[in-house]
Formats: structure tokens, C-alpha cells, sequence
């Protein structure tokens, strides 16, 4: 499992940059680790960023290159907001030099332990799976219209992973009379299921972004919110145990 947008830590140099309003790190995918804390009981091995997507987004690729052509993009080391707000003060925003420092220092070694780990466990059994971890706000004008999907799934339009298997996730999904989902919609994968998504190499890669409304409070402190979450926890599960229960029939073919 993959969690890049759950840190929240800022360096100071590049903290005392940022408007009082980025400070908030409001764009981040708040509470996942605490969410999906049962992924290692189950036999998920966890890698989570520390550092705030506001540092850099480790879900995109390196040149700066858009992930949705034609759509409206945040930049790998972003300068607004989801709300379309300046994240820098006036005449602080990154050069290219540090852009390519905070590559260096946080972007490059995710994605090596990232690929580390999935060499490491498709060594051992033949194949591997990742499950890229995200969520956002339900409502987010600048990217989607009207209040967004629960479960949003993405196999890079079929690229990143067996059709079977998210034919499986999203029947899992659907079963949820309470939440409503979608495979491959608004949000199809970004470049971390891009990248590690091979099927043909057996490594299968699927992205859930997961509405913030099904979980937590989306207002200022951000709070996580127990009634919500022991609801679509349960799905979370049902998700990881049918990952696994396909791998075994993957394994076995």
C-alpha cells in the first residue's frame, strides 16, 4: 500500500514561504494511515509520505509533465491550492534548482523504496500488487463538478492492472448500497499507478480516491470522524481480502 498525500510535515525554510493559509495543508489526504490501519494485520506492507504534498507531490512525474491533458493540473511542486489559492508569498515561489533539490531529497527515494518493494515481492511470489491510497473533498470545483463519486477507482484506463481484478474491486464497491463508486471516471490513477502499474510484468497497481465526506470533517481542524469512518472501513477490508483472494488465482494460473 502506498499513502502519498497523508504527510503534513514542512521544512521550515520552505514553511516560511507559504501564506497563512497554506499552512493549513488543507489539500491533504487527511487521517488514511489511521483509516486503513488494519492494511498490515492483513499481510500490506505500508509505505506513507511524511512530507506534505505542498513540498512536493509524489504523484507526479518528474518533468512536470500533466497527468490529465487537456484538464486542470497541479504542478509536482504545486503553487496553488485546490481552491486556486497562491501557496508562496509574493516572489518566494521555488526555482528550478530547489525543485530539483526536493526531488532529490523527497520525491526520488519514495518512489525507490516503492519499486523496492514491488521487485522484492514479485520476487518472492511471482507477482505483486499496490494499492495507491488517496482521498480528497467531496466537492472540489476547480477538478470536478457537483460533489464527487465515494469510491473512485483507477487502473489507468486498464493499463495499470487486470481487468478482472477491478471488474472484482469495483463489484466490492457496488455491494455498498450506502456509497456510490465508479472505475476509471474523473480520477483514472495518477503516476504512481502509472509508473508501478505492469501487468504484463505481473505488477497490477489500482488507485482508490476516496471521498473525504465518508470519513471525516472537510472544514478547519479537519477532524477525523469515528461514526463515518467504522462505516466504510468494513469496505476498505472488503477491498484488501479481495485484492489477495485474486492473487491467489493469479499465483495459481
Amino acid at each position: 500500500m502506498s499513502i502519498p498525500h497523508c504527510g503534513v510535515y514542512v521544512p521550515d525554510s520552505i514553511e516560511r514561504c507559504l501564506t497563512p493559509e497554506a499552512r493549513l495543508l488543507a489539500d491533504t489526504d487527511w487521517h488514511l494511515e489511521r483509516l486503513y490501519d488494519f492494511a498490515k494485520s492483513m499481510g500490506a506492507g505500508v509505505i506513507a509520505a511524511t512530507h506534505s504534498r505542498y513540498v512536493i507531490d509524489l504523484n507526479r512525474p518528474p518533468d512536470g509533465a500533466e497527468l490529465y491533458p487537456g484538464a486542470d493540473n497541479t504542478e509536482l511542486c504545486p503553487t496553488t491550492s485546490f481552491a486556486r489559492e497562491p501557496l508562496y508569498e509574493p516572489g518566494k515561489m521555488p526555482g528550478q534548482d530547489e525543485i530539483e533539490q526536493r526531488i532529490d531529497g523527497y520525491w526520488r527515494p519514495y518512489h525507490e523504496a516503492l519499486s523496492d518493494e514491488i521487485d522484492r515481492l514479485r520476487s518472492r511470489h511471482g507477482v505483486a500488487l499496490l494499492f495507491d491510497a488517496h482521498s480528497i473533498q467531496s466537492e472540489v470545483p476547480r477538478f470536478f463538478d457537483g460533489r464527487l463519486t465515494d469510491f473512485n477507482l483507477g487502473t489507468a484506463a486498464g493499463d495499470s492492472a487486470d481487468e478482472a481484478l477491478a471488474q472484482r474491486l469495483l463489484a466490492v464497491c457496488e455491494g455498498a448500497d450506502a456509497y456510490s463508486s465508479v472505475l476509471n471516471g474523473r480520477f483514472t490513477g495518477g503516476y504512481i499507478t502509472r509508473r508501478h502499474g505492469k501487468p504484463a510484468d505481473a505488477v497490477h497497481a489500482v488507485q482508490l480516491e476516496l471521498s473525504q465526506a465518508t470519513y471525516m470533517n472537510e472544514e478547519p481542524p479537519f477532524s477525523y470522524r469515528d461514526d463515518l469512518a467504522d462505516a466504510v472501513r468494513p469496505v476498505l477490508k472488503k477491498l484488501l481480502a479481495k485484492m489477495l483472494d485474486w492473487l491467489e488465482t493469479a499465483k495459481s494460473c
